[in-house]
């Protein structure tokens, strides 16, 4: 008896049909693998946290470029929408968590676009739960939403009227379900966890037989229910040798977990699943056999903003100027932005002799000016003449400017 006894395929005296929803992307219990099923498994859980919380937690901002100057859009009806209320009831925050979530567990999110007047101007943002939305392609290419409601009342809407978002897709209109595709992984995840919470219920302590040679009368066999109590399951006796008489014998079929290997498959899993969301371990509390140094955390963290989070914002803002804005909008400049500046404040020092070197410190030939610097910093430029222009070099430690050695001048001059 091992780990694979708590596995549909395991158990001789399994449901059929158990072993079928499992191949079907379905849990060990038989229920099919739902976001909310899926959420259950802790590291689902927190790897949507993760996301969530990485994308939710960004100011996302609508932005207008011209004459080479950007600036916030915030006299656009869809500024304050996307950076602070897109409905009545949700903040800014909170509906990017939910948008995420979706897009995690489903590859798809719908948002309902309402817009009014003659203008056709955004008023609100309401999102749709996925799985009340179906997608149809029809022969000129074009997608309708069929949208079905809380009572079962069902409303066909155009493209123009959903704001969808779609991950990786087989067909191109419609994200693929990433629960079907990773189902062993969070299955079998979900299977070692029931399985140790009914292994604990049990008595992972002690478990055994208790046999006597002769016939047990009702209220014997209360007796002795009583003494393996005391003896064996957690009694004041608990642990401690057993004196039998009546030619007994007890026989222990106790297994650690250590016995049973779950330990260490239950960490696999644990990176199983962190691979199927594309986040490193070390981002859900998994910090593998060995514990990172602060360094070594830190350049985690940056890796997890660059190759993790980052593909999320481009997802977004892509989707959004594409969906959100008209084609009049986008050519007068608009476009939407994440600002992920906040979460590389641990990078701070990089950041800064990167600046230092592109501003033309140490000798080297500048390459940014002030107001590219500022503009990487997420802040207004400024209106110094000077903040527009690239740098001279300035002068190497232990010379002086009048050096011959730091004046530019031609290359092959003796």
């Amino acid at each position: 008896m091992g780990i694979w006894s708590w596995l549909p395929w395991g158990r001789k005296n399994a449901d059929p049909t158990e072993r079928q929803a499992w191949l079907r992307g379905g849990l060990p219990t038989g229920a099919p693998l739902t976001p909310e099923t899926a959420l259950s498994t802790t590291t689902v859980l927190a790897c949507c946290r993760v996301l969530m919380n990485g994308v939710a937690q960004v100011p996302f901002r609508l932005y207008r470029e011209a004459d080479d100057r950007r600036k916030p859009a915030s006299d656009h009806p869809l500024y304050s929408l996307l950076y602070r209320r897109p409905n009545k009831w949700q903040t800014a925050f909170e509906f990017r968590q939910t948008l995420v979530l979706h897009l995690a567990l489903t590859w798809n999110a719908y948002v309902f676009v309402n817009r009014v007047g003659i203008a056709r101007n955004i008023f609100e943002l309401i999102i749709i739960e996925p799985q009340r939305v179906t997608v149809e392609r029809r022969d000129d290419l074009s997608l309708v939403y069929r949208v079905t409601g809380e009572k079962g009342e069902q409303q066909v809407f155009p493209a123009e009227a959903i704001w969808h978002l779609r991950g990786p897709s087989w067909n191109s209109y419609l994200g693929m379900n990433p629960l079907r595709l990773a189902a062993e992984a969070i299955g079998l995840a979900a299977a070692l966890e029931r399985g140790q919470a009914e292994f604990q219920k049990n008595g992972a302590a002690v478990s055994g037989s208790y046999s006597v040679e002769e016939k047990l009368s009702p209220e014997r066999y209360e007796f002795l229910a009583k003494w393996i109590d005391r003896h064996a399951v957690g009694g004041d006796r608990a642990a401690k040798p057993m004196i039998l008489d009546m030619g007994a014998e007890w026989a222990s079929h106790a297994m650690s977990s250590v016995d049973q290997q779950l330990i260490e498959t239950r960490k696999f899993q644990i990176e199983e699943i962190c691979r199927a969301f594309n986040i490193m371990p070390i981002m859900v509390g998994h910090g593998g056999d060995t514990s990172p140094t602060y360094a070594s955390a830190e350049q985690f963290f940056l890796a997890h903003v660059v190759h993790t989070l980052s593909p999320w914002y481009e997802l977004i803002e892509q989707s959004a100027d594409v969906n959100l804005l008209t084609e009049e909008e986008r050519a007068a400049g608009y476009y939407t932005k994440f600002t992920p500046n906040a979460l590389m404040r641990g990078a701070a020092n990089d950041r800064a002799n990167f600046y230092s070197k592109g501003l033309g410190a140490g000798g080297t030939k500048g390459w940014l000016t002030q107001n590219d610097v500022r503009r990487l910093e997420d802040m207004d430029p400024s209106d110094d003449p000077r903040a527009n222009e690239l740098p001279q070099p300035t002068a190497k430690p232990g010379t002086s400017p009048a050096d011959p050695s730091n004046t530019p001048g031609d290359p092959n001059a003796q």
